[in-house]
């Protein structure tokens, strides 16, 4: 039976503490650990973890408790911090996503890692969707072809309220806006699907949050050797309809689930009715996809479980949530500098230094409000392709 430690019991710890529960046969919560007084408590015993045990400082839990993996649910400004003080615990770790703020921090996890021989998994809890991993099998099956384009849409929609939650807004605490904090899933998924780029531009900006520093909107363009991605970072976009377009040579795929696939006639233009045998094939096997055992963040916990058993890698691993973070780094620097970004990234680079974007990136607005709770549930909207980051008022950076 796997020993399991949350740190951070926000809005997030709930997805962990559900995925956990749907393995109770491999593993226990034993301890959970919060800045706020009483809230780890309070937690423990609203999830009915009576023999669980609540803890206020980190320091505390790693030298009390005897674990095999750590749940970091915190602000993104504490990951770096958190992780490698688990790490040289000798404790495998699941962090919640971003990784990092900043890739100099995201070295410093994997080094932690493997310095003491232990296993870090950033969540990318999209990966283990049934929708998204149709897409890939789809694209992955050469029956689109060569991709050409892709259009990301990561469009969510926040009030000015969101921002007066005491970490969020500014460069320091939150580590960026909607490119880090909520497109992470949608750069991810792009990245599993097609790679890194060669190159990045990109334009930033406030468009409505006057409680904040940080950009609530960005348009990114992503070079490859032969094709060009479009991703769309927002809190501003009414409906919260986002979406994954590719378009290949041979079709176009995409999720919300579509299907199309052009034949040209003798002067190129499309003919009436496409390719019809094509996209018949292609929903064919779309349709063969068998279900996932378990999605979402279940997904990702049975999967970290099993390589925390059988010390193997796990599906997402720490480089992929560098790969993220690295590509969020890019755009911002686009978009700061306004000029193209080649990748990768190296410890050169002036962006790959923590402190970076609090020295360079420009304060939209100055956050004003600063409130330490925020009443009412959290809601992720019903067309999404990501989750939204739940995480509310846990403070673990003294912990």
């Amino acid at each position: 039976m796997l020993r399991i430690g949350i740190i951070g019991t926000g809005g997030i710890a709930g997805a962990h503490l559900d995925g956990y529960r749907r393995f109770a046969d491999e593993c226990e919560v034993v301890a959970l650990c919060d800045a706020v007084p009483g809230r780890a408590a309070a937690v423990r015993d609203d999830n009915g973890l009576t023999s669980a045990r609540a803890y206020e400082r980190v320091e505390d839990l790693l030298d009390a408790e005897d674990l095999d993996l750590v749940s970091i649910t915190t602000p993104p400004s504490t990951h770096a911090e958190l992780t490698v003080a688990a790490l040289r615990a000798g404790v495998d770790v699941l962090v919640e996503k971003p990784m990092a703020p900043s890739l100099e921090e995201c070295d410093a996890m994997l080094a932690a890692a493997a310095e003491n021989d232990r296993l870090l998994s950033v969540v990318a809890q999209n990966r283990f969707r049934d929708d998204m991993a149709t897409l890939k099998e789809v694209l992955e099956s050469g029956l689109v072809g060569p991709v050409a384009h892709a259009q990301v849409s990561s469009a969510w929609w926040r009030g000015t309220e969101y921002y007066d939650l005491w970490w969020r807004g500014t460069w320091e605490s939150e580590g960026g806006g909607c490119t880090l904090n909520h497109a992470i899933h949608h750069l991810d998924l792009t990245l599993w699907m097609l790679g890194a780029p060669r190159a990045v531009t990109s334009v930033l900006t406030n468009a409505q949050h006057e409680n904040s520093e940080v950009e609530d909107l960005s348009v990114a363009v992503l070079q490859y050797e032969r094709a060009v991605a479009e991703v769309t970072s927002s809190v501003v976009h009414h409906g919260e309809e986002q979406a994954i377009v590719v378009h290949g040579r041979h079709a176009r795929v995409s999720q919300p689930w579509k299907v199309a696939a052009d034949v040209a006639g003798p002067n190129g233009f499309p003919l009436p009715g496409g390719d019809v045998a094509r996209v018949a094939e292609i929903e064919e096997l779309a349709a063969s996809h068998r279900p996932l055992d378990h999605v979402g963040h279940a997904g990702q916990v049975g999967d970290m479980l099993g390589a925390v058993r059988d010390r193997r890698r796990p599906a997402v691993d720490g480089t992929d949530g560098r790969r993220a973070v690295e590509l969020v780094t890019a755009i911002y620097r686009a978009g700061i500098e306004r000029r193209t970004v080649d990748l990768p990234l190296g410890p050169d680079d002036p962006y790959y230094r923590a402190g970076t974007l609090v020295e360079r990136a420009p304060h939209f607005f100055e956050k004003t409000a600063s409130v330490a709770d925020l009443p009412g549930g959290i809601t992720v909207g019903a067309t999404a392709t990501a989750t939204d980051d739940r995480r509310d008022t846990t403070d673990e950076r003294n912990g």
